[in-house]
């Protein structure tokens, strides 16, 4: 959900020696996001994180980073052994999970989320399973105040590769009395990604429906 910059921004400042403390302060990204993008880059304490945390708990800091980077490492080569490599129908399983997940539940065909790489899934599994275009797709933002509509346009059209041209109107969320806030939480908003049928009835209801059967028959399947 964030751009380059920020996250080149973070690793550039762990490779300085920053704690995730200070990297977070410094960026406004939460420390969950640092430790997944940050967690195979070795840590040597700077200065400063010495002078606000002492020597001690510093080179506390270290042996546990570097136990979880061993850890981090060994799941990481799991994983890629126990995933091989993705067929067509493995994306279009992988897809159907998506959609139960993140999908639109309604008579239309669409996918909910701050994050780029799961709407991209989405994108992916449109086109490749259920035989769509750039063209059949529309894509709109929910952002709060404290966002900037033209930025978080722009990032979103990179991030996807749909025109602007595509984008319907951008909704900001000016409820109060929430008990909540997303000031920083989420620069970019939410994205809404909707398929238009232009014309052809396949991508339309029809859709809708067919992946409705493909998540009832999935969930109801006895193995």
């Amino acid at each position: 959900m964030f751009d380059k910059s920020v996250k080149e921004k973070a690793k550039t400042l762990r490779k300085e020696g920053y704690s995730y403390n200070l990297i977070a302060e410094k960026t406004r990204v939460s420390k969950s996001t640092l430790y997944t993008w940050l967690s195979e880059i070795p840590y040597k304490p700077n200065q400063e994180v010495l002078d606000r945390i002492g020597n001690a708990r510093a080179k506390s800091g270290q042996v546990k980073h570097r136990r979880k980077l061993e850890s981090f490492k060994k799941a990481r080569q799991l994983a890629t052994d126990d995933i091989g490599s993705l067929s067509e129908r493995d994306i279009f399983m992988l897809g159907i999970g998506l959609y139960i997940g993140e999908g639109d539940k309604n008579e239309t065909v669409g996918f909910v989320n701050a994050d780029p790489s799961v709407i991209n899934l989405g994108i992916k599994w449109l086109r490749g399973s259920c035989g769509l275009e750039t063209k059949n797709l529309r894509l709109a933002i929910h952002i709060y105040p404290d966002n900037d509509e033209a930025r978080c346009v722009d990032f979103w059209s990179k991030s996807t590769g749909i025109p602007k041209s595509q984008f319907g109107k951008t909704q900001v969320d000016r409820r109060k009395g929430k008990k909540y806030t997303k000031t920083g939480k989420l620069p970019y908003g939410t994205a809404h990604l909707r398929v238009k049928s232009c014309g052809n009835k396949d991508f339309g209801v029809l859709l809708s429906r067919r992946i409705h059967a493909w998540m009832d028959l999935v969930t109801q399947k006895r193995v």
